[in-house]
């Protein structure tokens, strides 16, 4: 309650209610995990006053250049990404720099899902990120504001 008697009221978003804005990040000679930070709390809904943790309420993110994203140190040779096959002696691993020349937008994907919740909302909210590998994306339609990094 506060000082006139009057208690506190929580306001919760109902499901139609949120607008879900569109940003654009050039990812270009950007380090991988600060990219991915602004892109997972964007996607999230950190950014707004309206966010609330069990609910969809972030914007869409389209990022450009995800080819040319970096790493510090020897990270580009010595950072291995692994994956189980379930098999015996199925452990597959694949450096990050043999993974971003074979799938350029897969090292920023896996990174940003790293930072979501895994749980329904995330599996959910993975998808509002739209990664492109060269500079050219479909989303002008939708009008996307540049986001810094």
């Amino acid at each position: 309650m506060d000082e006139k008697g009057k208690k506190f009221q929580t306001v919760f978003n109902k499901g139609g209610e949120t607008k879900h804005d569109w940003y654009i990040i050039d990812a270009s000679g950007k380090t991988l995990g600060r990219v991915a930070a602004v892109i997972a709390a964007t996607v999230r809904g950190k950014n707004k006053p309206t966010y609330t943790p069990n609910e969809e309420c972030g914007d869409y993110v389209v990022v450009i250049n995800a080819d040319k994203v970096v790493v510090s140190g020897k990270k580009e040779t010595d950072m291995l990404y692994r994956h189980y096959t379930g098999y015996v002696g199925g452990l597959k691993s694949e450096s990050f720099g043999s993974l971003l020349a074979r799938k350029p937008t897969e090292p920023l994907r896996k990174t940003v899902w790293g930072m979501l919740p895994h749980n329904r909302l995330g599996r959910k909210l993975v998808n509002y990120v739209k990664i492109y590998a060269g500079s050219e994306h479909p989303h002008v339609a939708q009008n996307p504001k540049p986001l810094e990094v």
